[in-house]
């Protein structure tokens, strides 16, 4: 591995120096961790999760191959009704995640702030903004985001489009659920459609949407088999095959290669033995940098994550006959969207359904409604008699997520649990399983 190391420095260093210069060097660098994951996976985690993190590594580096052949959207754009074109949808706070895997995360962050970008803006966003302001990474021919969940996505589309000329379209996700709102954000979804035929030159055919989105319902009730699976038995994996998985269900969603991938999980999973120690159901980002987290949840047989909230989004069945409706109702009734006791009532079913020992919630740096709502959801939680934890820190950003910090509150909640397994006994158990 240590050539791998020696390049993200390289192309770190280069970036920093001529940042308008480094890009094809990024690019090889994400094509050469393409053929990695497929040709020497990880040991240690499961074949699923192996098959899952080549996957997501190919999706990128061959989207970002050809520029012509995505567009950029937030994490919950529709990216259902855009792969409907032959488009992929590369959203801005997954990239921004590829980026961090150079290390450059700082200096995009700081480069943004340092143009006048807000610190109290989402890290995501500010790496993303800094990424391409530096001029490192290339624009595409458009762009699209929602309002859903984050206040800085309208900000940030148009500060790109206004510096680099990206145009977008918006679309306003009303926040209360009822018809009048469906019909409203259906019939963006229409318009979207219309712009992205004239923009790309390519016809929509509303069959390919129907498709999809019953490829979508199979897929999200394969997923919730998956984390009933997951609650049961050890499934080897690390606190990065979560993201990939989020990111999965929403750039990958509706595609049958990714529900391909789902079943063969499920019959993966059916061959590892049962699972004995604690069980976490996690909300919100997953900062899969973090060592104190790593050391406890990668591969552990005493502590698994069971299933995210952010996987899911949306529990309820699709009309595939009424296919901009059921976009705009998936849209809608996202858990991210509306109230925050919306959000703790989905939270609630879910740990009804997969009976997670305890919940921890990340508030990751920016994110108003994470922070803000968590007592809301600690209140819900404890109704039910599920324990839960609320750590704060930085899902991309290193400089804000403090290890100490985060180690001290972990360990004393683990103990809380029952499980109190100092940070030696977990080193051990690892050394057992490798």
């Amino acid at each position: 591995m240590w050539i791998a190391d020696k390049y993200i420095d390289h192309v770190k260093e280069q970036t920093m120096e001529h940042p308008g210069e480094s890009w094809e060097k990024m690019l090889l660098g994400f094509k050469a961790n393409k053929l990695r994951t497929k040709l020497l996976p990880k040991k240690g985690i499961s074949k699923g999760y192996q098959k899952l993190e080549a996957m997501m590594m190919s999706f990128v580096a061959d989207s970002l191959g050809k520029p012509d052949s995505y567009v950029w959207g937030n994490i919950f754009a529709p990216s259902e009704l855009i792969g409907c074109f032959g488009l992929n949808t590369l959203s801005i706070e997954c990239l921004s995640c590829y980026f961090s895997g150079y290390h450059l995360e700082d200096f995009f962050i700081d480069y943004a702030q340092n143009t006048g970008i807000a610190p109290t803006l989402c890290s995501y966003h500010k790496t993303f903004v800094g990424a391409i302001d530096s001029g490192a990474v290339p624009v595409p021919e458009y762009a699209v985001t929602t309002s859903l969940s984050c206040d800085g996505n309208l900000n940030t589309f148009r500060y790109l489009e206004k510096k680099k000329g990206v145009p977008f379209t918006f679309l306003d996700v009303p926040y209360r659920d009822d018809e009048e709102s469906v019909e409203y954000l259906a019939e963006q979804l229409k318009d979207f459609a219309r712009e992205l035929e004239s923009r790309f030159g390519r016809k929509f055919e509303e069959e390919k949407l129907r498709e999809a989105i019953r490829i979508e319902n199979e897929t999200r009730r394969a997923l919730m088999e998956f984390f009933k699976l997951q609650s049961e038995r050890y499934y080897p994996g690390e606190l990065i095959s979560h993201l990939y998985m989020m990111m999965g269900m929403h750039l990958l969603i509706g595609r049958q290669e990714f529900l391909d991938l789902i079943r063969f999980i499920i019959q993966d999973i059916k061959n590892y033995p049962k699972f004995e120690g604690k069980k976490i159901l996690w909300i919100h980002l997953l900062p899969f940098y973090q060592e104190t987290l790593q050391s406890y949840f990668n591969s552990s047989r005493k502590y698994q994550i069971i299933a995210s909230d952010i996987i899911m989004d949306s529990m309820e069945e699709m009309d595939e006959a009424k296919p901009f409706h059921a976009l705009a109702k998936k849209i809608i009734r996202n858990l991210y969207n509306g109230s925050y006791s919306h959000k703790a009532e989905m939270v609630g079913e879910l740990a009804r359904t997969l009976q997670p020992d305890a919940v921890i919630q990340f508030c990751h740096w920016g994110c108003k409604q994470s922070s803000g709502g968590s007592v809301l959801l600690k209140e819900k939680l404890q109704e039910m008699d599920i324990p839960m934890l609320i750590l704060d820190g930085d899902g991309i950003d290193r400089r804000n997520s403090h290890d100490g910090q985060i180690k001290t509150r972990l360990e004393a909640f683990l103990e809380m649990l029952g499980a109190g397994d100092t940070e030696e006994t977990v080193e051990k158990e690892e050394k057992k399983i490798c």
